[in-house]
């Protein structure tokens, strides 16, 4: 019998605090966590308005903060952050924004080796507790290895009072796991690839969790923030223990890739998502259906129109899909779709 070699590290966030008025418990998260005198709070104009002064506020009594307002997750907003960090010699970071502040800090704690803690204002996606980062590079978005919060604080005060398009797309992000984990499943029936059964029982019960409350999930209502948070939290710690990003990203987000290249910034990344689900459920043999009335019941989009795309953007979109990210098998195979499929698709799911 050969010898037994098998290893596995997974990193967790040691704390993690959600509900109404949670911001409030900064000060007593970072006292726990034993941080250092010197932090720095990576937040955006609109998101230091929101709830970045406020975090500055509380925690400056105990620490010598700093505050650094940036835009998108790009290399050079990286660099400028990691500087900043770098010339107040920060010890940790408190990422107070949507997921671009998050991603930021979550490059920039990786490269200086430093503990970050996640805040957002808003979830329109489901990176707020991954150590995935998105970060844009001449208009395409690349999925790279970061660290994950070693704490989450999610108010759902503050998250509740952004625009509801975002929690619609966090909830449309989720949802999309079901696709993702198809194609892994598929995968590991074609070609061996290795997986994970706790990661896809995670990344499953969120999904499910976002469409079983769909019709709960309404606007102006902060019980649903608290409704959503939870599996959008669960879903990134199902990539957590899988390692990477497949229990939450397949075909779905090679399809919202490829929307980015055709025409950056027109929709949110977790709107095109979830009607990237539509139409590869369809692909799947699964219900897609059910995806669909789960976005219309929250309010998410369903169709390109919808998205801002027109009907031979979506179709260039599926077309190009196979080639976002090459590596990762799907049910687009190698070969992707070609335009008659990529149309035939597309109407019978009334995407387009």
């Amino acid at each position: 019998m050969a010898d037994f070699t098998k290893n596995k590290s997974m990193e967790f966030p040691r704390v993690v605090d959600i509900g109404h008025d949670a911001i409030d418990n900064v000060p007593g998260i970072c006292r726990d966590l034993q941080f250092g005198r010197n932090g720095l709070i990576v937040t955006g104009e609109e998101t230091y308005k929101a709830a970045g002064k406020k975090v500055e506020d509380l925690v400056s009594p105990n620490h010598d903060i700093a505050t650094v307002l940036t835009g998108n997750a790009t290399h050079e907003n990286i660099s400028i952050v990691e500087n900043a960090a770098k010339e107040h010699k920060a010890s940790f970071l408190l990422a107070v924004g949507g997921g671009s502040k998050i991603d930021i800090s979550k490059m920039v704690a990786k490269n200086l080796n430093i503990p970050f803690i996640s805040i957002p204002t808003s979830v329109s996606h489901d990176g707020i507790a991954s150590n995935r980062a998105s970060i844009k590079s001449e208009n395409v978005s690349q999925s790279l290895d970061a660290v994950s919060p070693i704490g989450i604080v999610a108010d759902t005060k503050v998250i509740g009072e952004a625009p509801y398009r975002y929690l619609a797309a966090g909830c449309a992000d989720v949802i999309s796991n079901l696709t993702a984990l198809g194609d892994w499943d598929l995968a590991n029936r074609i070609l061996g690839e290795d997986i994970s059964s706790s990661a896809t029982l995670i990344a499953k019960y969120a999904a499910e969790e976002i469409i079983s409350c769909s019709k709960l999930i309404k606007p102006g209502l902060e019980e649903s923030v608290w409704v959503v948070l939870k599996p959008i939290v669960a879903s990134g710690v199902s990539m957590l223990v899988a390692g990477s990003s497949r229990p939450t990203s397949g075909s779905e987000h090679m399809f919202s890739h490829a929307l980015d290249v055709i025409r950056p910034d027109t929709a949110l990344h977790g709107e095109q998502c979830g009607v990237g689900a539509i139409m590869m459920m369809k692909l799947q043999g699964g219900n897609w259906e059910r995806i669909r009335d789960a976005l219309k019941n929250i309010g998410a989009p369903t169709t390109g129109k919808e998205l801002g795309f027109t009907d031979e953007e979506i179709i260039k979109a599926l077309t190009m899909a196979k080639d976002m990210r090459k590596e990762r098998f799907t049910i687009l195979g190698d070969r992707g779709l070609n335009r008659s499929a990529a149309e035939k698709v597309a109407k019978v799911t009334g995407v387009i």
